[in-house]
């Protein structure tokens, strides 16, 4: 699933393209990627808006248009790309490519948005254009974006106190601290020294600062180096990050050894989802 750098340069790679573009048409052909209104009055709507703003919260898009909201998860394997013309929409491989794409946005330039995603499992919504845009229904349970300057390692210790989870299954609770997902949290738990194990309740205001500062530094080098392509990761016209070559444990083959100590990590699952760490940077208290 893509993370908040992954999700960050897809937004940045569709402010450069749609910055200001009309749509002139809408299609969904998947009824369940429209999800708060009916799938003919979602694309009705839709026509002859302009994109006018882009932000990010976590893993959502949110593309400002003259009157609506239109927000967006690309949940395992969404995609956006841009094609000059519907005629190169059409001459897709039809099996490979064009049986996949679920949306086509057709702009009035004659390019054409369309929304990719083998799996079927994002989804979009429609809300009125609103300045108070964090407050939309979509975002009730979702946090404070991790790379949000206001979000304090206090919130997260209070947030977490009472908490006896791992703390890794912590960091990926997008309630508490959005945008933070597997391949993430392992890389910020080894830069911080925290064992993956550790209950959050057990943690300490110091910790949560490493970590908080640990996130920082890890997604924003994510985000200058285009996300992380694990398996399918990629962007508008086959862009894909490189992080991944930067990754200390998360991954790692078996008998793979800590880059800073040389011990052998180790591959666990917490809570079903896989893990990595250092037994010997990571000690649990």
């Amino acid at each position: 699933m893509p993370e908040a750098p992954e999700v960050h340069n897809v937004l940045t790679y569709l402010k450069d393209q749609l910055q200001d573009a009309e749509i002139f048409k809408a299609t969904i052909t998947h009824p369940k990627l429209a999800a708060n209104l009916p799938v003919e009055e979602f694309c009705q709507d839709l026509e002859h808006q302009h994109f006018r703003g882009f932000k990010r919260l976590g893993k959502y898009l949110l593309l400002e248009l003259d009157d609506l909201d239109l927000v967006a998860h690309l949940r395992m394997e969404g995609k956006f790309l841009i094609l000059n013309s519907m005629a190169e929409v059409e001459n897709l491989d039809p099996l490979k490519d064009r049986k996949h794409i679920h949306a086509m946005f057709e702009l009035s330039d004659g390019r054409v948005l369309c929304y990719k995603d083998t799996r079927k499992f994002g989804r979009m919504y429609l809300y009125p254009r609103t300045e108070n845009w964090q407050c939309l229904p979509v975002f009730k349970n979702v946090g404070k974006d991790a790379l949000d300057p206001s979000l304090k390692e206090t919130e997260l210790y209070e947030k977490a106190r009472k908490r006896k989870i791992p703390v890794k299954t912590f960091l990926l609770d997008q309630k508490a601290m959005a945008g933070i997902g597997n391949i993430y949290a392992d890389e910020i738990l080894y830069r911080a020294k925290i064992s993956p194990l550790m209950p959050a309740s057990q943690l300490d205001l110091a910790d949560w600062k490493r970590i908080l500062d640990e996130t920082r530094w890890i997604l924003n080098q994510a985000i200058e180096m285009g996300g992380t392509t694990i398996r399918s990761f990629s962007y508008g016209d086959g862009h894909a990050g490189s992080f991944q070559n930067e990754l200390a444990v998360h991954g790692k083959e078996e008998g793979a050894k800590c880059p800073h100590c040389s011990q052998t990590l180790v591959q666990t699952r917490i809570n079903g989802r896989s893990t990595w760490y250092c037994p010997d940077c990571q000690k649990e208290k």
